[in-house]
């Protein structure tokens, strides 16, 4: 069974959900090596997309990622807005027009939005940052789509690898954001980047479990 429109309409409330259940958890996070608002810049993001799914119950699924994309940039503060708004926004490319998506799309669409987060933020695997975890997620996700995975198991997979990639950035040393500037001191803290991209993974691997 193909992921719907309104399969990744529920995804994105879902996103919304568990945002808002962790913001204090990710400003946590960020206070360490942060600005101690990522917490607060991604529930507020979301809540503001949540605003607009009114408006996007009829449309297709790349005008429905675009609309994301475009309110998160324009709502979330600090870097997580042009970079998650660039993961949208590249999903929407991707899906223009589109009613329903395959596990290839998916594979397509995660591809599409690593490589946008990684041009925009020049960031790579190593630097801790939501590409720690996002990498991670779609080779896991493109490998279990070629050994012939059901969706279900792909999707939950790309999860794991996420929260694997996620908890490894613990003793990287940052190269990248507000949090490079602590130098050795980043070290041993988990990024909070790469812990809402594993949230946004989980909640798309929880909301379409059994489709396959």
């Amino acid at each position: 069974m193909p992921i719907s429109r309104d399969d990744v309409l529920e995804w994105i409330r879902a996103c919304a959900k568990v945002l808002a259940e962790n913001r204090d958890y990710l400003t946590q996070l960020d206070a360490a090596i942060g600005d101690a608002d990522h917490g607060e810049n991604m529930d507020r993001g979301f809540k503001a997309v949540m605003s607009k799914m009114p408006d996007l119950s009829e449309k297709d699924i790349g005008t429905i990622f675009k609309t994301v994309g475009m309110t998160l940039i324009s709502t979330v503060g600090g870097a997580g807005g042009p970079l998650y708004g660039t993961l949208f926004l590249q999903a929407g490319m991707k899906t223009a027009g589109k009613m329903e998506l395959s596990l290839s799309d998916w594979c397509g669409i995660m591809e599409a939005a690593l490589n946008g987060v990684v041009t925009r933020g020049k960031a790579e695997p190593g630097d801790k940052t939501m590409v720690d975890g996002l990498t991670p997620a779609v080779n896991a996700l493109k490998q279990a789509a070629e050994n012939g995975a059901s969706l279900d198991e792909a999707l939950r997979l790309s999860a794991e690898a996420a929260r694997q990639g996620m908890e490894a950035t613990t003793p990287l040393v940052a190269r990248k954001g507000r949090a490079s500037y602590l130098g050795e001191r980043s070290a041993g803290h988990q990024d909070p980047g790469a812990t809402s991209s594993y949230l946004i993974l989980k909640a798309a691997a929880d909301t379409w479990a059994g489709l396959n």
